[in-house]
Order: C-alpha cells, then structure tokens, then sequence
C-alpha cells in the first residue's frame, strides 16, 4: 500500500510541475533560512560554553557626581576579589584579568608578534577550563613574568620546538623577559576571552596594589557555589564597599553579578567592555530567530494554499479511491505522507542552499559557523525530524480537506469547492503579506537607523584620517616622527592622543573652584597633543586652544559644553561659558593650580548609542600617546601610506607599522547594527519571494478555473486591461488588508527598537505609505504576469468545447 502511496505521489509531482515547483522552492527557502538562522543562534548561545563551573563577572555602576547617567562598566578594583573571598562565603575563588594589547617579543633574532594578550591571576586555569597541553595549571601564572602561549603562537615563535621553559625578550624593551609556562589549546571562537599571549598578572602589580580601592582597570570573575543567592549577595554589597571605602569613596558606586553565560549576549549596556569578543545584543539573536520562524511560516502558507486550490484537481480521484472502499483514514494518510515526501525533498534542497549560502554569511556576520550536515548524525536527525514536522504541519489542513470529499457528488461532477474554503485561503494569503509586510518596514526603519548613525554630524571631521597604534614607550620620539610626517606632501596634519575617539573614553574626578565651594566631578577625559583641535576640526567656542607660547604644559584644560554647564549648574553662580576662561581647575587627588582656557563645542567622542558626556581635554606630554592621528591630503592615498609606511620604519624600526582609517572604525562600532539590518533585509526579500511563489501559484490556479469565463468576457468586447484588473483586483484587495493589520504592528515594533539609541530617527508616516506601495506593486506584478497570459490567450480554444 504504502509503495503504491509513493508512487501516485511521485506521479502527480510529475503532472504538476509548476505546482510542485513552487510548494518544494517555498519550502526548501524557508527551510534554508531556519536551518541558517539556527545555526547562528546556537553559535552565539554556545558562547563560553567550553566553562563548566559557576563563574560570575563582577561588574560597576558608575553614579559619580557630574555624570550625565549611571553608566555599568565592566570594571572592578584590584582589592575586591581577595576581599570578597574573605568575607562572602558564596565565592569560593576568583580569577582578574586585564588587556594588555599586543605583545612584540624577540627570539633568537626573530621578532613576533602577539596581536592580543591578557594579564591574569595565578587562579585563571582554576576558572576557566581552557586546556593546558604543556605546563602545570595550578603554578603557570604564580611567578612575574610568566606566559603562557596558545598552541599556534607557540608553533610561530618556535616551530616544532618545545616551547616550556624558553625566554623571551620584549621587543623594544630588551631589559624585559618572559619565561613560557605553558601552553595551551587555540581558544575556541565562540570564547568572549581572546588572547594569543597570556601573562602573569604579578608582572604588573604587587602587594601594594591592595590598597588601589577606586582604582578600575580589572575585570573580575568569580566563581560561587552552586547554591549561591546572588540577589542576597548583591544586597549586601552598598555595605561592603562603605566598609573598605568609606560612605564618601562608595557614594559613586554600585556593584552587580554577570552569569558568564550573559557576558557576551547581554552586556551592550555595559561600557569600558574590553575583553568581550564579538560582543553581540541577545535580543538580536532572539529576533533572528522569530523573522526565521516567519519566513518558514509563510513557506507553509504557501503549501496549504496551493495544495488546497489543487485539491480540485484531484477531486475524481478521492472519489473513486472512497467508493473502492478507502477509508477517511487511509486517504489521510497518504496525503500526509506525500506532504512529508514533499518537505523531505525541500529539506534535500535548503541542505544545498545552506552550503552555498554558508560562505557569505560567515563573511558579512565574522562568525565560523559550520554546517556539520553529515559530521554529526544528532544534527542529520535533526533535519529529517524537523522536515518531518514540517510536512505534517503544512499538510495537515490539505488532508483533512481532501480526505473529506463527498464521493457521490464528487462522481456525479459536483464542484467540490465552496465559499469556505475560498475564505480560507484569503485569509492565509492575509497573514502571509502582513507577515512580508511588517518584515519590509522593519528593514526600511531599520536601514534608516544604521545610515542616521553612519551619516550624521559627529561635530569633528573623520574623513582621510588614519590612526596609528603608537604606544607610551615611543612617546620621546613623538615630536621628531611627527616633523618627518609633516615633512611629506601627501600629509597635512599630524596629532597624537591616549585614546581614540569613537571608544570609551577613561574618566576621572575634577575639581573646579569657582565663585563658591570646591565643585567636584566626575568627567570623561583624554590626553592630546596640542593641535588635536586642528586636525578634528572640533570647534571651540570659547576661550582658545593650547599654545606653547603661553605656558601651557599640563596646566591647561579644554573642557565641552556638557562640562561647562555642568560646572556653572553646581557653582551656583548666574555666570556665562565665557566667564569660565581662566577658572582654576584640575584633577581631584593632584595638583589643582591648572585652568581652564577654552570650552569647545560638543561633539559625539562616543558612539550615538549614547549621549554626550561631560569631557576634560588636556595637554599633559609626561602622560605619553597611545595613538598617532595623520591627516592625509587625500590626493594619492596608496603613495600616502607608502611615505608614512617608509617614515616610520626609519624612526621606529622595531615596531611594524600598523594603520586603520577613522572612517573604517566607525563602521566598527556600528556592525552588530549592520549586520542585523542586512540579516533582517536578506529575510524579507526572501519572506516576499516565497509569498509571490505562493501568490503566483494561486493566480495560475484561479486563471485555470476561470478560463472559460475570460474567453466569454472577451468574445463580449472586454479589452485585455479589463481582464487584467477584473483577475487582479481580488488579489490587491487582499494585500490592502494585509496592509492594513501590518502597520500597527510594526509601529509598534519598531517604537519599541529605537529606544535603544540614544540618537534616533523619527518614525514618519511615509516609511509605511513606501512599504504598502512596494507590497501592492509586487503583488500587482505577480498577478498581472499571469493575468495578462490569461487574457490574451486565444478564446475560441477556451469556448470550443462548449
């Protein structure tokens, strides 16, 4: 019975192949993206997977006096994992790591670099469960200068050789040794730790760190029990920070647990996060999955509706199987199965478009993702179960409907279809354009989001800037590279600073004494070289910028006009910004005797997920310079590049020269956006591909039932644009409603979404009126390809037979 089943189906897969066309290309899409999508989403819910212990990140609030928002950071002092040990006894060991950027070691005359490393506890082996090939564990990390490689630096320092135990130097600081201690397996990519170097943390800090408390510049781990209450845990901690910093010292601060499993997907509201690889919004991920869910659910829409319009086709068919004496049972069941015969040859399709697609995906998202199709059988299982499904699902409503044919009406040449079932139909075709609708005003608002952040005025310039990683070590040699820099034609500005704009920048406390008390803050700030104005074009509109000439060497501070209200708010005094010029002011703990002597215009030195901050900008040269900025003239940027290339291997030898456009570092910050609009693009013209499959198969169908109604109208005079709208108007009707009940919803939605930004687009009114428009277009242009086939077909052959 059940090879005669397989054989009718295959046999009406043949009669009908534009049917079975479009029911295996809708599903084998929708399939594809589900099977993309889910692959995504595991890759990011296995982040730090490979830990099996109970690990916590301990992170801060930062609430000091001046800020213009509480601000989470993923930053702790050196003192409260030990202290924590002490006296919560939930945590029962710790680990503290901080960045140490790249390392450039020296070996046996070779010279390697290290792009990332860390710096951490003796403990981090006992936290974490990365694997140590060579070397003890428990001691790798417990005596200064100790490093640990990762099996692939090993190879590239040593090659085949045994690396425990080797010496290496610092590459321009040759009075600088590591010993290695270990090594370790490559670090898995879906692990928010990178490092290729990992190095002991009591290189850098000794007993005296203990007494560092306001000191951020660590994160922490915690490991607790099992049984931990963390929410009894966090209510005790207002108490422990007053006990070690005194009411004052904890004022500004709050401290809260991170389950490690939250650290990459749910940590985009914590700043200052500098050891989180691919750092990605969870919710993304959960919105991936549910456009997913869609796509595949139009996909099933479309084999509901088709196979039922189709039904009537076979309506002689059941008719006959029922007289034979083919229960209701039966004939379910040989729908169903064909239904599942027709996922399961889609499932074969989306395998194919997976490992086709799979490349482009992993380049536009910088995942690894793997289709472990034939690698892992759980997963194969996987497929064929969820094929299974799927074809039960999508062809429960078909059977019933079929399996439910009267067989004396059917063998008389009754018409087996009716209102009913037409209603059903449209309904489906309704959900699935609302469905293709909301995804078309998603990405439209969407896109306009991520073009508003990449397009709008920062308040600096950014174009034909690189930035050079420079380095404090080099900073003697600053002011000589900088005059060979200049000395070029293709460059026209040259600056420096600690920091770069577009990043967190580091904050501290301020002391302002203007007409009353003491006024202190809290500001972010950065160090500069005098002409960092010039090269920025950040405009001052107060006061002047740095000059040497007037003695400004540490002493003097450009503040923004966030700052400079702030400052008049809290003094209390009814004065203006330009009275500000010349005030003393400085950094709390040191020397105040400095002055402010100009406030320049605020400008967005962070991303536009958030707002302005207050800021300090000062000329303090002892500090050193993380980072060159180089303006280039614009007029042969690779002759540009060459020069600078040759300029500072000539003056920093020892150092590879390393480049990135400012421009390209603000396309940075705004990838996990663009990914998500592009992946939410992708969907929806996919979502409106499948629903025309599906629109497309239903108007072939109506144009064969009403063909001899087009040739009657016809043969009365009608002109082929009456036909066209006559067969096209039910359909647009329909895409109207779907319209309609999509609007609402995706205003909501997307209210909902740009909250997350600080800096927004406003949702306008003509955004829905482009969408509806493009959605009744393609709808129209579906409907008329096979309208106008209809209605110019010849009339005598639909009439002949009358």
């Amino acid at each position: 019975m059940w090879i005669n089943y397989l054989k009718i189906a295959f046999r009406n897969l043949r009669k009908n192949k534009l049917f079975s066309f479009l029911n295996i290309a809708g599903l084998s899409i929708g399939m594809a993206v589900c099977i993309l999508i889910l692959l995504f989403v595991n890759y990011e819910r296995d982040f730090d997977s490979l830990h099996t212990k109970n690990i916590y990140r301990l992170n801060e609030v930062q609430n000091w006096e001046g800020m213009v928002a509480p601000q989470k950071v993923a930053l702790s002092m050196y003192p409260m994992a030990p202290t924590l040990l002490d006296e919560f006894p939930e945590v029962t060991n710790f680990t503290r790591v901080t960045g140490r950027g790249e390392m450039r070691l020296r070996y046996d005359q070779k010279q390697v670099v290290l792009a990332t490393s860390l710096a951490a506890d003796s403990t981090f082996f006992e936290i974490f469960d990365f694997k140590m090939i060579a070397g003890d564990p428990v001691t790798a990390l417990k005596e200064p200068n100790s490093l640990v490689l990762t099996t692939e630096s090993a190879e590239k320092i040593f090659g085949n050789d045994t690396a425990l135990g080797k010496v290496l130097s610092v590459a321009n600081q040759d009075s600088t040794f590591f010993t290695v201690t270990g090594v370790i397996d490559n670090i898995p990519d879906n692990s928010h730790l990178q490092f290729e170097g990992l190095v002991s943390l009591g290189t850098f800090a000794g007993p005296a760190a203990m007494d560092n408390w306001g000191g951020n510049w660590l994160t922490t781990y915690l490991e607790l029990g099992e049984d931990s209450d963390i929410d009894a845990m966090e209510a005790r901690f207002p108490d422990y920070l007053t006990s070690h910093m005194g009411e004052d010292g904890a004022a500004g601060y709050e401290l809260f647990l991170q389950p490690l499993s939250d650290v990459h997907a749910n940590s985009t509201d914590i700043t200052h996060d500098y050891i989180n690889f691919q750092k990605f919004d969870g919710a993304y991920t959960r919105i991936f999955f549910y456009i997913a869910l869609i796509v595949l659910f139009i996909a099933a829409i479309n084999f509901v509706n088709l196979s039922s319009a189709k039904s009537i086709s076979r309506a002689m068919e059941i008719g006959v199987r029922k007289a034979s004496g083919a229960s209701k049972t039966q004939l379910y069941l040989q729908f169903i199965g064909e239904s599942i015969l027709i996922s399961l040859i889609a499932m074969a399709f989306a395998a194919i478009f997976v490992s086709l697609a799979l490349p482009f995906l992993n380049q536009f998202s910088q995942r690894q993702l793997e289709f472990p199709l034939f690698r892992e059988p759980l997963f194969l299982g996987g497929m064929l179960i969820g094929a299974i499904i799927v074809g039960v699902l999508s062809g429960l409503y078909p059977a019933l409907y079929l399996s439910s044919f009267n067989p004396v009406k059917v063998l008389k040449g009754s018409p087996v279809t009716g209102k009913r079932k037409a209603d059903f139909r449209n309904v489906l075709v309704v959900v699935q354009f609302s469905c293709a609708i909301f995804l078309i005003i998603s990405t439209l608002f969407a896109s306009r989001q991520v073009r508003f952040m990449q397009e709008k005025d920062l308040g600096f310039t950014h174009e034909q800037i690189i930035t050079i990683p420079f380095g404090r070590n080099y900073t003697d040699r600053y002011e000589t590279l900088k005059q060979e820099l200049l000395g070029s034609s293709q460059v026209q500005e040259v600056s420096a600073s600690g920091q770069r704009l577009g990043n967190n920048l580091h904050q501290t406390g301020i002391t302002f004494h203007g007409t009353g008390p003491a006024v202190n803050l809290a500001t972010s700030q950065v160090v500069v070289d005098p002409n960092f104005l010039d090269v920025y074009e950040i405009e001052l509109i107060a006061g002047r910028n740095f000059n040497d000439s007037e003695g400004d060497n540490g002493n003097t501070y450009l503040i923004n006009e966030s700052l400079a209200k702030e400052l008049i708010l809290k003094d209390g005094s009814d004065r203006d910004i330009e009275s500000l010029i010349g005030s003393q002011f400085g950094f709390s703990g040191m020397d105040s005797a400095g002055r402010i002597v100009g406030v320049v215009k605020d400008f967005n030195f962070n991303s536009l997920h958030h707002k302005i901050e207050t800021l300090t900008i000062f000329n303090q040269r002892n500090w050193g310079y993380e980072e060159l900025s180089v303006k280039l003239s614009g007029e042969n940027v690779p002759e540009a590049l060459a020069q600078i290339e040759s300029i500072w291997n000539t003056q920093i030898p020892e150092r590879e020269f390393e480049y990135q456009f400012l421009d390209d570092h603000f396309t940075e910050l705004y990838r996990a956006d663009q990914t998500v609009n592009t992946i939410v693009g992708m969907l929806t013209l996919l979502s409106i591909l499948i629903s025309c499959l599906g629109l497309f198969g239903l108007v072939s169908f109506t144009m064969e039932q009403r063909v001899k109604e087009i040739g009657i109208r016809k043969v009365l005079g009608a002109s082929v644009a009456t036909v066209v709208a006559i067969l096209s108007k039910d359909f647009i009707k329909l895409v109207l409603i779907a319209i309609l009940i999509a609007i609402p919803i995706s205003w909501y939605v997307v209210d909902r979404w740009i909250q997350d930004f600080a800096y927004r687009i406003d949702i306008e009114w003509w955004v829905f009126a482009i969408s509806g428009l493009v959605a009744i277009l393609i709808a129209l242009a579906t409907v008329s390809s096979q309208a106008f086939r209809a209605a110019l077909m010849n009339p005598v052959k639909s009439l002949k037979s009358e």
